[in-house]
């Protein structure tokens, strides 16, 4: 048996250990499947249609729709319009002021803007196969039985979903969050968990805790997560340098406990940068740690059928524990884990923000499988994202690695000022600067997405040119191939 084969049986037999543990605690939690019968004209108490689910009856389509550019299009108030370009759009009075315009119905213009902030990569927030299967499942079932899905709110349009996720990802089992935050939350805690469960009260050696090493730069959630986690007393945590790969084989390497983990986003929301899977696959082979990737922003948008960066890179086996969101690139909420069977077990018990969370609507649960059958179908939005990464680049000069572009200006009075010119120019993007980013490192944050079209690339390239000098790139740092033009 191979290492990976190794590491696999030896995570899996520590959960089979500590699972039995909560069960005779009576702390093991199951999940609840219920089906939601259809009430069919005439039909009595206990009568009516099941549900079902065929992908063959979701329609797709082959290329771009009338309905696809509105996913690219918003309308502001005039007034808020205004405010953004002024620099006052934080101050309350101006905000309180405008809702009441609104809500007393007196008549407001807009401005129409092409929307480059946004997380709907593939344009799915229009598709009209999505809207008639949310608008249906509405109909039939309301909002559906609210709980959570350890009480009653688990139902066969929520199963029906994780079954199609955890096929996409090629893992055996999913797990339904709140949110992608949530998910990520139960992950961490979940694993932070284990030890303290098998010490049955006491306190954990340092050899007996679970080493955990997390990307410098990882989602607020990972962040959070580990934090949580830490305080269970039952891991031990390590930062290595963001995508540094010698210095995360060193800590392996200098670690001696049996029992490692690696943390890592796949695709860095603030930077657009992709961790080195192909490495990382590597390190696991050599290290025999337990992989969890937070895929958030490549699934659906990467690999061949949308499985993400880890299907891109053909490392789907190498990933133990997969996570996602709904909320991007599916276009609609929530947040999932796809991993083993056993590992399901152990974070629907442990996970303290899935336990405690209300599971999202039927309707939502409804449009995200129908989103999850479209993206995969229509392979054509990932191809125009693709071009559109291709167009910005040969344009600029930027190594676009992604469908997030980070444009680094430095100042943040000159990113607030480039950004006003593109808003005067039809094109809302957002100028992000500390403390969500790094001081002196001020940027304008763009997505690039299916519905987005040639044009629009043209004209966003050559209004940026005018505050930042494109560059050859030098190298796969942005601040170095930007150059302010102040």
């Amino acid at each position: 048996m191979d290492s990976t084969g190794k590491m696999k049986s030896s995570w899996n037999m520590y959960i089979e250990e500590a699972l039995p543990k909560l069960e005779s605690r009576n702390m093991f939690t199951p999940l609840r499947p219920m089906n939601i019968p259809i009430a069919g004209e005439g039909a009595g108490e206990g009568e009516g249609a099941q549900t079902k689910f065929d992908e063959d009856e979701y329609q797709t389509y082959d290329e771009i729709q009338p309905w696809d550019r509105l996913a690219a299009q918003i309308e502001l108030p005039h007034s808020f319009f205004q405010r953004l370009l002024n620099g006052v759009e934080l101050v309350s009075k101006y905000e309180l002021q405008e809702n009441e315009r609104i809500c007393s119905n007196q008549e407001t213009e807009y401005k129409k803007l092409i929307l480059f902030a946004g997380n709907d990569f593939l344009g799915l927030s229009r598709h009209p196969t999505i809207a008639k299967a949310t608008a249906k499942a509405a109909v039939e079932q309301g909002t559906g039985p609210r709980g959570s899905p350890l009480i009653c709110g688990y139902t066969n349009y929520h199963m029906a979903l994780e079954s199609s996720l955890a096929k996409l990802k090629k893992k055996e089992a999913c797990l339904l969050c709140t949110s992608g935050f949530g998910a990520n939350m139960a992950v961490m805690v979940a694993i932070g968990s284990i030890v303290p469960v098998l010490c049955e009260g006491r306190r954990p050696t340092k050899e007996e805790k679970v080493s955990v090493f997390s990307d410098a730069l990882n989602h607020a959630s990972i962040v959070d997560g580990l934090k949580l986690a830490d305080r269970l007393g039952g891991v031990e945590l390590f930062m290595y340098k963001h995508c540094d790969m010698s210095h995360l084989d060193a800590l392996l390497t200098n670690c001696k406990n049996t029992r490692k983990v690696v943390v890592t986003d796949s695709l860095f929301s603030m930077d657009g940068d992709i961790a080195p899977m192909a490495e990382l696959a590597q390190l696991r082979k050599k290290h025999g740690f337990l992989w969890v990737l937070d895929d958030a922003h490549g699934t659906f948008v990467w690999g061949k059928n949308g499985g993400g960066l880890a299907e891109e890179f053909n490392c789907e086996y190498d990933v133990d524990i997969s996570i996602g969101t709904l909320s991007k690139a599916a276009s609609s909420l929530g947040g999932f884990v796809t991993c083993s069977k056993i590992w399901k077990q152990w974070i629907q018990s442990r996970g303290r923000s899935f336990i405690f969370s209300t599971i999202a609507p039927v309707p939502l649960a409804a449009a995200s499988y129908a989103s999850v059958v479209v993206a995969k179908k229509e392979t054509w939005r990932r191809r125009e994202i693709q071009n559109r990464m291709k167009e910005l680049q040969a344009l600029t000069g930027i190594p676009v690695k992604s469908q997030i572009v980070c444009v680094i200006i430095g100042d943040m009075m000159q990113a607030i000022k480039t950004n006003h010119e593109l808003l005067k120019s039809g094109f809302y993007c957002v100028a992000v600067g500390p403390p969500a980013v790094a001081p002196n490192t001020a940027r304008l944050r763009l997505t690039l997405t299916a519905v987005h079209t040639s044009e629009d690339i043209k004209r966003l390239a050559a209004i940026i040119s005018k505050y930042v000098k494109f560059q050859v790139p030098r190298s796969s740092n942005c601040s170095d191939y930007i150059t302010p033009r102040l």
